[in-house]
This record gives C-alpha cells, sequence and structure tokens, in this order.
C-alpha cells in the first residue's frame, strides 16, 4: 500500500470536469499525489474544449480517456471528489467525499470552459493544502 494520497476524480462522462482536475492535481502536485478519474456514463473521448482550455495553461491531458468508475479505483482511494454526477456515484464507506458544484463543460465552447478550468485549479490548489501532512514539532526531550 502506498503511504501518498490518493484522489479519484467523478463525473458523469469522464471527460471534462474530472479530467481537468486530475490534470491539475498531477501537475501542480507531481508524483505526491495518487491521481485516478472516472465517469459513471463515460463518454467515448476527452471534451476538446477541456483539451484546449488546459493545454492553454501548459498541461496536456490529451493521453487521457473517459473510463467507467468501478469499484476496484474506489477502493483504492482516500479522497473521492464528485462533480455533478448526482446519485450516479456510489458511496463507498470509510471514504472522505467532496461534491464540487461546478458547471457542465460539454457542448460548451473555450470561452465557457476556461472559467471552469480555473475554478478546479483553485479548488485543486486548496485539496492539496488539505491532503498535505501537519508538520511536525520539534518536541523537547522530555516528552
Amino acid at each position: 500500500m502506498s503511504d501518498k494520497p490518493s484522489v479519484l476524480f467523478v463525473c458523469v462522462h469522464n471527460a471534462g470536469r474530472s479530467q481537468m482536475a486530475a490534470g491539475w492535481l498531477r501537475h501542480l502536485a507531481g508524483d505526491s499525489v495518487e491521481v485516478r478519474s472516472a465517469g459513471s456514463a463515460p463518454a467515448s473521448q476527452i471534451n476538446p474544449a477541456a483539451v484546449q482550455a488546459m493545454a492553454e495553461v501548459g498541461i496536456d491531458i490529451t493521453d487521457q480517456t473517459p473510463k467507467k468508475l468501478g469499484y476496484e479505483a474506489a477502493e483504492a482511494s482516500d479522497v473521492i471528489i464528485t462533480m455533478g454526477c448526482g446519485d450516479a456515484c456510489p458511496v463507498f464507506p470509510g471514504k472522505r467525499y467532496e461534491d464540487w458544484k461546478l458547471d457542465d463543460p460539454a457542448g460548451q465552447g473555450i470561452e465557457a470552459v476556461r472559467p471552469i478550468r480555473d475554478d478546479i485549479r483553485h479548488r485543486v490548489e486548496q485539496l492539496i493544502g488539505d491532503l498535505a501532512p501537519a508538520p511536525r514539532t520539534a518536541r523537547s526531550p522530555r516528552d
């Protein structure tokens, strides 16, 4: 088992929001966090506007493909972030859940996707802060 935290991003199609979030987390946290994404009803490809929006900030998500949410991915994750999948996202006991209310980039042009991308970045930065272990304090010899 890994000592690093694991995050699973879930949306309906695993083609926009969850892929952008996973891209941001990989970019900002490097290999300090295990990153997964999945969808309750995956699309056949990633949303081209999401790919373009991420490319504009230097993050390439073209190698990612939408994946079906499976028990194994959820079970192996410490934190599960849902994004608009509602009741289609199953709940796994013992996991930390967050539901991010984000506009759906499906069918949107780049102008509409950019603010979603930027909102996701802000949320991912906060998530990284939450995942970071608390700094150890120096202990006196009497402790």
